[in-house]
């Protein structure tokens, strides 16, 4: 008779070899799929990536790891920048951007808003005088970029300048797009008054068919001639929302917004979470550029906004400040938030296409940022 132990059998569960970290990990993950399912907050976003962080954390499993399911997803898709191209060619499918066409000033809010960025840069280099961190030029400029609240050019420009924190700052990014229904409101309240929550705008005038398909490739034009470097995701958006306006493919627009962003939706959530694993998680490095891109969206926000009350006085109370913190790039979901907070001080009052000119241009704003970080540090 072969005796068989109980020791080999016991070694080989997991929770024989769940660690504190790991089950750390894992109830963030459901904390995310607690959101996603019963706050409804972004579950497009926050269910693939709670998902992916449970998954990555089962112990012996190896799903996040290299030769994992979740590890082969993450290398083809995120490392080499293809997951965010594709995104932006369907959200380029599923914009209009007839609201920034007809109010071409609102460039100035997706502008504004971007100045997050910027500040963050200092920071991040600020906080190698703390012991623990080392962040060069090229790593604080990825992750800088988490303050436009845009994952797909946050991913993007991670790959390029700085690998090594690409799957934290991915984490930071799209973590901060879900939860832009919960952080933008207090920042939105604190800035403004009743009164300029108040207002209602003027409907939008009508914006013709040609101007739609001669707006995308203008701004391909324009980024071809001053800051090529962007091109990637100008191009990917253009090239999606020319897609929708042409109106001669319809099957390649509704391949563009249903079936490709959805798949690359998926995929690119379980990578995400794959990188919330308590080895690559839990580091000085990881909770300093959390820190960082929540301290980055709240000032890009309060950027958007403020620019927002400064139009408000020069045009004698005619725009509602509320919609400068569309002007980050969390399309549609910040323009939906302002809509909301409008609506809770005048039920009358609908910002919802107002707030898409903003957001528009924050999506464009948040790019050329991307290739201006990328032209001066790549």
């Amino acid at each position: 008779m072969i005796e068989i132990g109980l020791e080999p059998l016991w070694q080989s569960t997991g929770i024989a070899n769940l660690e504190w970290g790991q089950a750390l990990m894992m109830s963030i993950g459901g904390l995310l799929i607690y959101l996603a399912v019963v706050k409804k907050f972004e579950p497009l976003l926050l269910l693939p990536i709670g998902f992916g962080a449970i998954l990555s954390n089962i112990p012996l499993a190896g799903i996040g790891g290299a030769d994992g399911l979740l590890g082969y997803i993450y290398q083809v898709g995120i490392e080499t920048g293809i997951f965010p191209l594709l995104i932006f060619m369907g959200v380029g499918a599923l914009t209009d951007f007839g609201a920034l066409i007809a109010m071409p000033w609102t460039l100035l809010l997706g502008a504004a808003a971007q100045f997050g960025i910027f500040f963050t840069l200092i920071g991040a280099l600020a906080l190698n005088v703390i012991p623990g961190f080392d962040f060069t030029l090229a790593d604080a400029s990825a992750i800088a970029i988490i303050g436009g609240a845009d994952g797909p050019t946050a991913i993007f420009l991670a790959s390029r300048l700085a690998p090594d924190l690409l799957g934290a700052i991915a984490v930071a990014a799209y973590s901060y797009m879900a939860l832009v229904p919960i952080i933008q409101p207090p920042i939105m309240r604190l800035l403004t008054t009743e009164g300029e929550r108040n207002v209602e705008m003027q409907q939008l005038r009508h914006v013709s068919k040609m101007e739609k398909v001669l707006f995308p490739l203008t701004v391909l034009m324009l980024c071809i001639i001053f800051l090529p470097s962007a091109a990637p995701l100008i191009g990917m958006l253009t090239f999606g929302n020319l897609l929708r306006e042409s109106g001669v493919v319809e099957r390649l627009s509704h391949a563009a917004q249903n079936e490709i962003i959805n798949i690359v939706t998926i995929f690119l959530g379980l990578a995400v979470g794959s990188k919330l694993s308590a080895d690559k998680f839990l580091t000085v490095e990881t909770l300093g550029i959390l820190a960082l891109g929540a301290f980055a969206f709240c000032v890009g926000t309060a950027a958007g906004v403020l620019m927002g009350k400064l139009m408000h006085r020069f045009t004698g109370g005619k725009i509602n400040p509320l919609i400068g913190a569309a002007g980050v790039s969390a399309v549609p979901m910040a323009a939906r938030v302002v809509n909301k907070v409008g609506l809770e001080t005048n039920h009358h009052n609908f910002l919802l296409m107002h707030a898409m000119g903003p957001n528009v241009a924050g999506v464009i704003g948040s790019a050329v940022a991307a290739g201006i970080l990328l032209a001066l540090v790549g």
